[in-house]
């Protein structure tokens, strides 16, 4: 146990400590669990809360040396008045805001809170803004207890952005009422009750043409999608061919179609409804948004200018672009993440993960080129066999390697090379077992204070209570 070296008054020959008053009242004393003695004069100058005055009455740098102590259900803590002063805007650092919690018999500012929690805030104030979370304390426990004393929602913030929760959206709703419901109804789906139907609409019509997009692809279907116009002739190649045009009785384009209109319909809604038109274009998902309408218009218009479809057996620049185009629609599965809290982890995971990745990719960079160029060399120094014709054709060998697919379309034939391709093995299992630790220990934060309510449902719930207009 440590007590403060209470010197004579204007001395700073003290330390900011912890007191278990209580096991020192027992040891010392024969007491049982009290804050203070009754002559308290041992541990704490004269207070005197009259205001206008320095509180104890003693002038130190501006009283900033007094030393204040501190009840936590039963348990003392003692520092200086300075130390609290550093945040004026938390409970403890505002003379007004505390000034509630002081009991006048005992002579010290008592809270009924959690003492375990208390130490970690104490160490706030101390450390100049250091905060951890002792062992024993459960998450949901701290956070109230931060929440209580008032750090601020930077502190709050930060913590949470350290110990795995989704981050809480800034949500800004535009000036004007007519834009803010329109807003809501498209943007937030827990808003409202029509916001939820139309959130349930979109996701079934984002599966369905996910579905349509892959069952369009199999062979038995191919060639539905357009059909020849034989009243209508064009030069492709040199050679006089039938136009082709986009078969509109085909049930794929019937769902495409259906598709891309609920799809446009919801963006322009949005764009006409968004706080922020810069803002709404530098979004992401609102990208993928428009990466996945913009085909399907493109793809008509290529397709009537040219007479060209991109499932034809026709070569050229316009079949070409128009199957790139098609890939496009694949960025539909991205829309997804709206609607799946699941999807929003995996996707924060990756954020938190990204400096780990980067070592990852960086060290198989390496690896890749070192072991490449080992077992070329090996190979034909050892075999002369041109099975790795190239360090660059050493590339897939070793990345296949490494990643432990080994598909076996190319394979060192040499002794020297097996052995180098042994030791590819060793370092890639090493290589992906430092990633996978960090990247599941991220994703199992997130996951866990979903699951426990302390992440985004809380988060989401307040954030609707607290929603703000633009300046």
């Amino acid at each position: 146990m440590h007590f403060a070296n209470v010197g004579a008054l204007g001395s700073p020959s003290y330390e900011v400590d912890r007191l278990s008053i209580s096991q020192y009242l027992f040891e010392a004393h024969d007491l049982h669990h009290h804050c203070l003695p009754e002559d308290n004069s041992r541990y704490e100058q004269d207070i005197d809360l009259v205001p206008g005055k320095v509180e104890g009455g003693h002038d130190c740098a501006n009283g900033q040396c007094k030393r204040l102590n501190i009840c936590i259900s039963g348990q003392m803590f003692q520092t200086q008045l300075g130390t609290l002063n550093r945040y004026p805007n938390t409970l403890l650092g505002n003379p007004v805001k505390r000034r509630t919690y002081w009991d006048a018999d005992k002579r010290v500012y008592y809270f009924n809170k959690h003492a375990p929690t208390f130490s970690a805030i104490l160490y706030y104030y101390q450390s100049g803004g250091r905060l951890y979370r002792p062992d024993d304390v459960p998450e949901d426990v701290f956070l109230r207890e931060l929440e209580f004393y008032e750090l601020g929602p930077d502190v709050l913030k930060e913590f949470k952005a350290r110990n795995g929760f989704l981050p809480e959206p800034d949500i800004i709703l535009p000036k004007y009422k007519w834009r803010r419901s329109l807003w809501l109804l498209m943007e937030y789906p827990n808003s409202s009750q029509p916001a939820r139907v139309i959130g349930i609409v979109s996701l079934l019509v984002i599966l369905l043409s996910i579905i349509n997009f892959c069952l369009e692809s199999m062979p038995m279907f191919e060639g539905d999608s357009c059909v020849v116009d034989n009243t209508t002739w064009i030069v492709t190649g040199g050679e006089l061919k039938p136009r082709e045009i986009i078969n509109i009785e085909s049930p794929f384009f019937i769902i495409e179609s259906l598709s891309a209109f609920w799809f446009t319909i919801e963006l322009i809604l949005r764009l006409l409804s968004t706080p922020s038109i810069r803002t709404f274009f530098l979004s992401w998902m609102n990208i993928f948004d428009t990466g996945a309408i913009l085909p399907f218009y493109i793809i008509i218009g290529v397709v009537y200018v040219t007479g060209s479809c991109a499932d034809s057996n026709r070569s050229g620049t316009s079949v070409v672009f128009l199957r790139v185009l098609r890939l496009f629609r694949a960025f539909r599965i991205f829309k997804l993440t709206k609607h799946s809290r699941g999807m929003q982890i995996l996707g924060m995971t990756i954020k938190k993960s990204l400096e780990e990745l980067y070592l990852f990719g960086m060290f198989m960079a390496i690896a890749v080129i070192f072991f490449s160029a080992a077992i070329y060399y090996a190979d034909m120094f050892d075999t002369g066999s041109e099975n790795i014709a190239s360090i660059p054709d050493g590339f897939w060998l070793t990345i296949i390697t490494m990643c432990t697919v080994g598909y076996g379309d190319v394979t060192p034939e040499g002794l020297v090379g097996k052995l180098v391709g042994s030791v590819c093995v060793v370092s890639g299992v090493i290589t992906i077992a430092l990633l996978v630790p960090v990247v599941v220990s991220n994703f199992s934060n997130y996951y866990s204070h979903e699951l426990s309510g302390l992440g985004s449902k809380r988060s989401n719930k307040q954030s609707m209570g607290n929603m703000m207009c633009p300046r």
